[in-house]
């Protein structure tokens, strides 16, 4: 195990300094070790560290007070008290100076390999900026239908997903009632949802419709689009999938999912595992209950079929379906970036339809994945008049 951490300790007894010394640099960890509390503040302010794990009696100040010291220079960064007292007084005065963790002496190797370990990770997490994934469809239940079970993986790894659809669906039923719909749908998923209202089966691929996607994308910064794909017989999906093409283009990544009026011209190149997520999905897909009578595409039976029909191509038991369009984002290190915590098998389009993809190797869906786009067009130009 090599964590490569860095840790301050701060003990002032000879051998629980060296003991503490040997663990650490055993798991590979980096280890500052002082008997001085002041000693340990002049080092952090020169020096970067995960961990600070220290003694409660020091010499000169003691451990609780050096922690209000700390506090106010490296707010961020675990601290872990140790005494070899076991006193009810000492662990109440330890969470009061905002003490992460409370160990009592002797402290066996595992438990304090664990503790370090976990505090560092909840550490980094918290500051690391959340992903932010914006899902744009032309009418209510759109976004749902093609990754509802990809934005519930992006929500349970910590991302944030916002919904922008276009219209109310007024062709499709009442607009009310899907606008409550929406709105349902979003607080189920723990979404952000901008709900506008361009005329049903006549939005524009150029403005409004452009101006209310960079808007959008101003506000939100998203790192991952996912909208409609160019092949779809929709003609409101077409200009929705051509206006985000236009006001998403500095945006890193930018995927199509399949809706329900795509063409065999769909030819998606990953395929995000949603094992875990199909309840989520099927809820979501709940929330919209003026259209579960009339949609067979609703039926969950149907969905499920779909999304088993997709895993073929990738892992895991049930998939939705991505076209890549654009990544110009870094290859993600394996030990760092975020990821929808669903699994992505990428396949070429000579390889999408036939074969078996499913022994590629799979990768994690995140804003720092490369993908190889394909960037041919075929819209087909069949007109509907229903949403």
């Amino acid at each position: 195990m090599s964590t490569g951490y860095v840790v301050l300790v701060v003990e002032d007894d000879p051998d629980a300094a060296v003991y503490m010394r040997t663990i650490l640099q055993r798991v590979g960890m980096r280890p500052h070790v002082t008997g001085s509390p002041r000693e340990a503040l002049e080092l952090l302010a020169s020096t970067t560290v995960d961990l600070i794990l220290t003694d409660i009696e020091l010499p000169g100040m003691t451990g609780l007070e050096m922690i209000g010291q700390i506090k106010l220079t490296c707010p961020t960064v675990p601290i872990v008290v140790m005494t070899a007292h076991a006193t009810v007084s000492y662990a109440v005065d330890a969470l009061r100076a905002e003490a992460d963790e409370f160990l009592f002496k002797p402290i066996r190797k595992p438990q304090l390999v664990e503790v370090i370990e976990r505090l560092v990770t909840k550490a980094r997490a918290a500051a690391t900026p959340a992903t932010v994934v914006l899902a744009i469809g032309a009418h209510p239940d759109d976004i749902e239908i093609g990754i509802g079970g990809t934005l519930a993986a992006h929500r349970a790894a910590g991302d944030a997903v916002v919904i922008l659809t276009m219209s109310r669906g007024a062709r499709g039923g009442e607009a009310d009632d899907r606008q409550g719909e929406s709105l349902a749908a979003a607080e189920l998923l723990g979404a952000r949802l901008f709900l506008k209202d361009l005329e049903d089966t006549r939005i524009s691929a150029g403005d409004p419709t452009v101006g209310i996607i960079e808007q959008v994308v101003a506000e939100t910064g998203p790192s991952i689009v996912y909208t409609h794909s160019a092949n779809d017989r929709h003609q409101d999906h077409v200009a929705v999938h051509r206006a985000v093409s236009v006001a998403t283009r500095r945006v890193p990544m930018l995927a199509c999912y399949q809706s329900p009026s795509a063409t065999v011209d769909y030819r998606p190149n990953r395929f995000v595992s949603i094992d875990g997520f199909t309840d989520s999905k099927l809820a979501l897909l709940r929330a919209f209950g003026s259209q579960s009578g009339i949609r067979d595409y609703l039926m969950p039976d149907f969905v499920l079929a779909t999304a088993r029909y997709w895993s073929r191509y990738g892992g895991g038991t049930y998939a939705e379906p991505l076209e890549v369009i654009r990544d110009t984002s870094a290859v993600r290190r394996a030990t760092g970036g975020t990821s929808t915590g669903a699994t992505v098998v990428p396949v070429s389009h000579d390889t999408a339809l036939v074969g078996d993809p499913g022994a590629l190797p799979g990768v994690a869906l995140g804003p720092d994945t490369t993908f190889r786009p394909d960037l041919t067009f075929r819209p087909d130009a069949e007109r509907h008049d229903r949403s």
